[in-house]
Order: C-alpha cells, then sequence, then structure tokens
C-alpha cells in the first residue's frame, strides 16, 4: 500500500491558535498535510519570509500548485481546499 502525497504543507510555530485551527480543519476534511515548525527548521524560515514573503503562521503552501500559498487562518481558502479535495 502506497502512502498518499501530502497535498499541503503547513508551516507552524509552538502556542499558534491559528496553525492549530488550520490543521483541525484539515483533519476534519480528511486533507492530507505535512507540518513543518518553522522554530525547528531554519530553512522552512527562510522560505516563507524570503521567498514567499510571509511575516504570519500559519503558512500553507499547496503542494500541486506552488502559486497556490497563503498567510494568516484563511477561512475562504480552507473551504476552496475542501471542495478541491472533494472533487478529486
Amino acid at each position: 500500500m502506497t502512502a498518499t502525497p501530502a497535498v499541503y504543507t503547513v508551516y507552524t510555530k509552538p502556542d499558534c491558535p491559528n496553525c492549530e485551527k488550520t490543521k483541525d480543519y484539515f483533519d476534519s476534511k480528511g486533507i492530507t498535510y505535512t507540518a513543518v515548525d518553522i522554530t525547528e527548521v531554519p530553512a522552512a524560515l527562510e522560505y516563507i519570509t524570503t521567498e514567499l514573503g510571509y511575516s504570519q503562521a500559519p503558512v500553507v503552501v499547496n503542494n500541486s500548485d506552488d502559486q497556490d500559498h497563503w498567510s494568516g487562518l484563511r477561512r475562504d481558502k480552507l473551504v476552496q481546499a475542501a471542495m478541491s479535495h472533494k472533487a478529486a
């Protein structure tokens, strides 16, 4: 049995309520993701700040579309992700 590749990467940090809400939403919808703690992975912090230009966690990146990413608790984007996941 092959593991399903993660659809999203969620860049998080400790004690981040919006990070937890984002992951909880993905869990509730069965959307696969990889969580990366930016306080433990310096390259991840550099990526989201330097390359993507974000300064707020969580940062969510769609692994199948590198143009689809956002920062913060974005209910509109979460619902869009769930709709895309259901259609797939």
